[in-house]
């Protein structure tokens, strides 16, 4: 099925054909959860996992899921192309009401939206790319996968603005995640990242990461990491589905290390590929 092709409430049809109406509580609230799940050669990755991410979200935003799981991967599965790595969009929104109104419409049907794009491979992964740290003033709810990302995206912003691919939020002294990634370091020689809790995205590939260290023997450990152990770690990645694995070379105009990807960025990022690879063999 052609890539330009999208899924809009039980139809197949152009991106250019599909529309909302301006009452839909996604478009005027942000009102809505999105997940977005990779796809190597036709295969998604970690379905399962990206699923129960999906339920948990709508949960927390007191929205029934449309779909079984079982119907989910009937919908997605036209939308893929085999010869590709891919991406799919899919967004849920709790529908159209026939009022502006901040009080859950009692009988209204969720506006499902799926699309695929391709994966384009991230153009800095062997130099490795530079970073800011700001506070983190997002909700408290940093855990549900919201379509509400005005204040990540503001923040952001202010790392493009400064030359930075990403932007590392702290909060209260202690470092939660980037705007649109999980986080890592090495600090003494111990892999960390932030648990999981209300704070962070659990993250599908910040999971597949930590499952590989255990699987191999490298020291981590799941703790919180203060700006000030931040700033002396030998090494700092950034994850996320899409992106994967990205080292950090410079937080708040410092080098890191020697200012290029390190060692165990190298290993993992190689275990990383080859998980992948048996992932869809």
């Amino acid at each position: 099925m052609d890539n330009k092709t999208v899924y809009l409430n039980g139809q197949y049809l152009p991106l250019n054909e599909a529309k909302i109406s301006v009452l839909d509580r996604g478009f005027l609230f942000g009102d809505g959860i999105y997940e977005v799940i990779p796809s190597y050669s036709g295969h998604l990755f970690h379905f399962s996992e990206h699923m129960e991410r999906l339920e948990n979200s709508l949960s927390s935003i007191r929205l029934v899921n449309p779909y079984d799981r079982a119907q989910w991967l009937e919908i997605l599965t036209p939308l893929l192309d085999t010869s590709r790595d891919q991406s799919i969009y899919l967004q849920i929104t709790r529908g159209v009401d026939s009022k502006r109104d901040h009080t859950f419409p009692e009988k209204t049907s969720p506006t499902v939206f799926v699309m695929c794009s391709n994966i384009v491979p991230f153009a800095k992964l062997d130099s490795g790319v530079k970073a800011i740290s700001v506070d983190d003033s997002r909700w408290e709810l940093c855990n549900v996968k919201a379509t509400t990302l005005l204040a990540n995206i503001l923040l952001r912003q202010q790392a493009v603005e400064k030359g930075c691919a990403e932007a590392i939020l702290v909060k209260d002294g202690y470092v939660t995640e980037g705007t649109a990634s999980n986080i890592f370091a090495v600090i003494d020689g111990i892999l960390i990242t932030p648990p999981q809790g209300h704070e962070i995205l659990p993250g599908i590939t910040r999971n597949v990461i930590l499952d590989i260290a255990k699987k191999n023997n490298i020291p981590y450990s799941e703790d919180i990491i203060s700006l000030d152990a931040l700033q002396t770690a030998s090494e700092i990645w950034l994850t996320s589905s899409t992106r994967e694995i990205i080292p950090v070379v410079q937080l708040d105009n410092e080098i890191i290390a020697d200012g290029k990807p390190g060692p165990l960025w190298q290993t993992m990022n190689r275990l990383f590929q080859a998980y992948k690879r048996a992932s869809h063999e």
